[in-house]
């Protein structure tokens, strides 16, 4: 009889911690779950580690700590909170770990998880944009299997599976254009958040939805598939494809493009993640081309939606750029959410932090944690001059 395999899900009461674990539900018996972490919802932790008979449950936020106690008592569950305990679940061998805690506070864990030297499935963008020479570099120091998750880098991570990357002539990201895809200039000036975050296609958190609707998520990402797949900057392109079917694309020297298609529903990469080399079943419906009827594809508009140009200006910089780039777009992000900026000042913020501060390259992860701070204290600067 097979063994279980073991994993552990850091960020297991969000969006891609709930659809992995409700692949798990579905054929419990090959797995084997070794850490479950949330930041601070003590009572779905819980009832998670519990049902899923976890060997460590962990708060990061140490005052939710009682109540998980409280809530584990008498299961035989370690329940453990704060930072340092996040990092030492994250440490505890486990066969796949899926790293999915949004943020920067994902940095650490994640790390300690890619120097066991196993598997690491990445949903945290955080990691490569801001830590992504550090990252890669430990990837490669300690023999880690990195497999990305998001949806456009599995497809493309699937789409160059046995190819080289000498044969590669460009990789498309695709973007849905989110929720203001056909909105005015006039019109962004006044969306606010709750339109913001009801995105067309996909069920995501405010944040990343945010993201979605200033295209910056697509930027993110172009600085991600930059570390990911070193074929070279000049060779990653983006285009907007509304009906989000085709998830990214690869073409090759001899003109043959290979394109992932799948529904809009995460479990199709997390499952391609939790299976690799091989496949697994997931519940989700097969895609009826006939009834879709067709796929629309158009350039992006950079005089609208900036953000993939900041973004692909902060890849040709090197250094912290990124960093900068992505630690000022979480302060306009929350700022929007909170009502204090416009929909349509959140590039314009993230510019002027990239354009006033510009660090030194860090070398580690200790020194990424310090220019994030720092880099936030930049932006909130910005807030308060605005």
């Amino acid at each position: 009889m097979t063994q279980p395999r073991s994993i552990s899900i850091l960020g297991a009461t969000g969006s891609i911690g709930a659809s992995t674990l409700d692949l798990i539900r579905r054929d419990p018996g090959k797995w084997r779950v070794v850490a479950l972490t949330a930041n601070c919802q003590a009572a779905d932790l819980a009832r998670l580690a519990r049902e899923f008979s976890a060997e460590v449950a962990v708060v990061a936020d140490e005052s939710c700590l009682a109540e998980l106690r409280s809530a584990l008592a008498g299961s035989g569950i370690d329940a453990v909170g704060g930072a340092t305990a996040l990092v030492e679940a994250a440490s505890r061998p486990a066969d796949i770990t899926v790293a999915a805690i949004v943020g920067c506070a994902g940095l650490a864990p994640t790390m300690a998880a890619i120097e066991q030297g196993r598997s690491v499935a990445l949903a945290n963008k955080e990691a490569l944009v801001s830590a992504g020479d550090v990252l890669t570099a430990a990837v490669a120091r300690h023999g880690t299997t990195l497999l990305p998750m998001d949806s456009e880098h599995n497809a493309i991570f699937q789409c160059l599976a046995g190819n080289n990357y000498d044969h590669v002539r460009s990789i498309t990201l695709t973007a849905s254009g989110g929720p203001f895809r056909d909105w005015s200039a006039q019109q962004l000036a006044a969306a606010t958040p709750a339109q913001a975050i009801k995105h067309p296609n996909w069920d995501m958190g405010a944040k990343i939805s945010v993201d979605s609707a200033t295209m910056f998520n697509k930027g993110l990402e172009l600085i991600e598939a930059h570390h990911l797949f070193p074929v070279g900057l000049e060779k990653l392109k983006i285009v907007v494809h509304p009906q989000s079917v085709v998830h990214s694309m690869v073409e090759y020297r001899d003109g043959s493009t290979l394109a992932q298609l799948g529904p809009s529903d995460m479990r199709v990469p997390i499952a391609s993640c939790l299976a690799w080399p091989a496949r697994m079943d997931t519940p989700c419906a097969p895609l009826d081309l006939a009834k879709l009827g067709e796929l629309t594809f158009r350039a992006p508009d950079e005089q609208r939606f900036p953000a993939t140009r900041l973004a692909r200006e902060a890849a040709e910089a090197g250094g912290a750029a990124a960093l900068v780039l992505n630690a000022a777009n979480e302060i306009a992000v929350a700022a929007f959410l909170a009502g204090q900026i416009a929909f349509t000042r959140i590039a314009v913020m993230v510019e002027e932090t990239m354009t006033r501060f510009s660090p030194a390259t860090p070398t580690s992860l200790d020194e990424v944690i310090a220019l994030d701070a720092e880099a936030r204290v930049r932006a909130r600067a910005l807030l308060e001059l605005a």
